[in-house]
């Protein structure tokens, strides 16, 4: 998850950063594409940083600003605070799924690693009746 969770990172850089027309085109609005591509990072950060959840937060949440910012090395982008919001949004929220998820996991493993109680036999078995 680690490899995935910086590819997709670099990605949202290199889209948030480069010329407006190499911007994929999508069928949700602006807001939902943003919103989502944080929110899937952020999860699969989650997953793949779970004992560091907290730090992932703050790399996103701070990410996002920082890289709504450098839109302003771009002549043809706009930096916004509401765009920068909607993104560390995204990102806390697939954080906070993740971080389920992960928990989830951690319990169905727990609960499967308790060994079944052994059937009574003999004297012991007799006893209960």
């Amino acid at each position: 998850m680690r490899p995935l969770a910086w590819l997709l990172l670099a990605a949202i850089i290199f889209v948030t950063i480069s010329p407006i027309g190499l911007r994929p085109h999508t069928m949700t609005s602006v807001n939902a594409d943003r919103a989502l591509a944080y929110a899937v990072t952020g999860f699969v950060f989650a997953l793949g940083y779970p004992k560091q959840w907290k730090l992932v937060a703050l790399l996103l949440f701070f990410g996002a600003l920082a890289i709504e910012f450098l839109q302003y090395l771009s002549p043809t982008r706009h930096a916004r605070l509401h765009d920068a919001v909607i993104k560390a949004a995204g990102a806390m929220l697939g954080i906070l799924i993740g971080r389920a998820t992960y928990r989830r996991g951690q319990m169905k493993q727990r609960i499967e690693a308790v060994p079944a109680p052994k059937p009574q036999t003999g004297a012991a078995a007799g006893a209960l009746d």
